[in-house]
C-alpha cells in the first residue's frame, strides 16, 4: 500500500470548520449569552465544539483535556480532526483539581449522557450528529479519565456506547505505586476488559524525560503510554513519537499563565506543529477505521511507519 494513500490525513481535510463555545448549565441560569440562549438543555460542563460547516451526518469524538489545561489549548487539533468530517466536543472538566479523578469521570459520564438530549440543538439544521458512531479520547490525565470511564471505574456507566477509545500520552499518576485515584493500571498484561472496543495509545519519547531536576517528568515511565498499551487487548494500536514531548500536540500559542507554563514544565520537541499534525492524522485514521469501517489509512500508516508520518516514530505496534 502506498504511503501517499495516508498522507492526506496529516493535513487539513475537505470540510471548513466552525468552533463553538458553550456555557454549562450552572452558568447559563444566571447569564444570558448568545450560545446558551438557544440551548434547550445546557451541558453539565462548558464545551468547545468543532464541527464541519457543510451539510452531513458526522461521527462524534469526545476529547478530554490534560491536567490543569484549558480545552482551548486544543483548538488547532480539534479543527484538524473536524475538518475530516467529525464533530469534536472538548469539555472543560475543571479549572482547579486535586489528585482524585473521580469527579472528572462522573462529569464525563454526565456529558456523554447529555449528548442525546442536548447536542443537536447546538448544531445547525444541516449538520447531524451520529451518536451511534461515538469515540472517547483523552490527553494526559484526560487519557486516564477516558480509560477509567470505559472500564467502568467507580461503577459509573453511560447511556451511550463508545465504539473506540484513544489515549493521547495517557498518565495514571506520578510514578509506579503513586497512581492517582482511582487507579487504572493493574500491571497485568492485557487486563483491560473493554468488551472488544478498539483502542489506540499514542506516546511521546520525551514525555518520560525530566525537563530539569526540580520537576518530575510529565509522563513518567511506569504510569505512561507504554503500560497502558501493555494492558490493552486486541484490537489495539500503539504509536510513539520519538523526538516529541507530552504537550507538543497543543496549539502553537497557548495564552495565559497556564498557557505559558506548557512551554517550560515538560521536555518538548523543536516545534508543536509536526506532532500536532501526526496526532490529528492518526486520530482521523483510527476513527475512520473503527467508526467508519475504512482501515486503509490506518494500515498505510502501519506499513509506512515514520516514512508515512510527518515525524519519526519510535514504536508502531498493532494487536489485531
Amino acid at each position: 500500500m502506498s504511503t501517499s494513500s495516508c498522507s492526506n490525513v496529516f493535513e487539513l481535510g475537505k470540510y471548513r470548520v466552525e468552533l463553538q463555545t458553550v456555557e454549562a448549565a450552572e452558568s447559563s441560569r444566571c447569564c444570558s449569552t448568545k450560545s446558551s440562549s438557544r440551548v434547550s438543555v445546557p451541558p453539565p460542563k462548558p464545551l468547545l465544539i468543532g464541527l464541519p460547516c457543510e451539510a452531513g451526518e458526522f461521527p462524534v469524538l469526545l476529547l478530554l483535556h490534560g491536567f490543569l489545561l484549558s480545552n482551548s489549548f486544543y483548538s488547532q487539533l480539534i479543527q484538524h480532526v473536524a475538518s475530516h468530517g467529525f464533530i469534536v466536543i472538548a469539555p472543560q472538566l475543571y479549572t482547579i483539581a486535586g489528585s482524585d479523578t473521580s469527579d472528572e469521570i462522573k462529569s464525563t459520564a454526565a456529558i456523554t449522557n447529555w449528548l442525546s438530549e442536548g447536542l443537536q440543538s447546538l448544531l445547525p439544521p444541516h449538520v447531524q450528529a451520529n451518536l451511534n458512531k461515538l469515540a472517547l479520547a483523552g490527553h494526559s490525565r484526560g487519557g486516564k479519565v477516558s480509560f477509567a470511564l470505559a472500564l467502568g471505574k467507580e461503577g459509573i456507566t453511560t447511556s451511550l456506547k463508545f465504539s473506540a477509545l484513544l489515549g493521547i500520552d495517557p498518565v495514571d499518576g506520578m510514578d509506579t505505586g503513586k497512581q492517582t485515584p482511582p487507579p487504572v493500571l493493574t500491571y497485568v498484561p492485557h487486563s483491560f476488559d473493554l468488551d472488544d472496543m478498539a483502542v489506540m495509545v499514542i506516546g511521546t519519547g520525551l514525555g518520560e524525560v525530566k525537563r530539569n531536576p526540580l520537576f518530575p517528568a510529565c509522563a513518567p515511565k511506569g504510569v505512561n503510554h507504554e503500560e497502558f498499551f501493555n494492558e490493552c487487548r486486541k484490537p489495539a494500536c500503539y504509536f510513539v513519537a520519538k523526538d516529541y514531548g507530552h504537550l507538543d500536540m497543543l496549539d502553537d500559542e497557548t495564552k495565559g499563565i497556564r498557557g505559558k507554563a506548557t512551554y517550560c514544565l515538560c521536555k518538548n520537541g523543536k516545534s508543536r506543529e509536526p506532532m500536532r499534525k501526526f496526532v490529528g492524522g492518526v486520530v482521523v485514521a483510527f476513527v475512520k477505521a473503527y467508526l467508519g469501517g475504512d482501515m486503509s489509512e490506518l494500515m498505510a500508516i502501519r506499513e509506512g511507519g515514520h516514512q508515512a508520518a510527518p515525524i519519526e516514530l519510535q514504536t508502531v505496534e498493532f494487536l489485531l
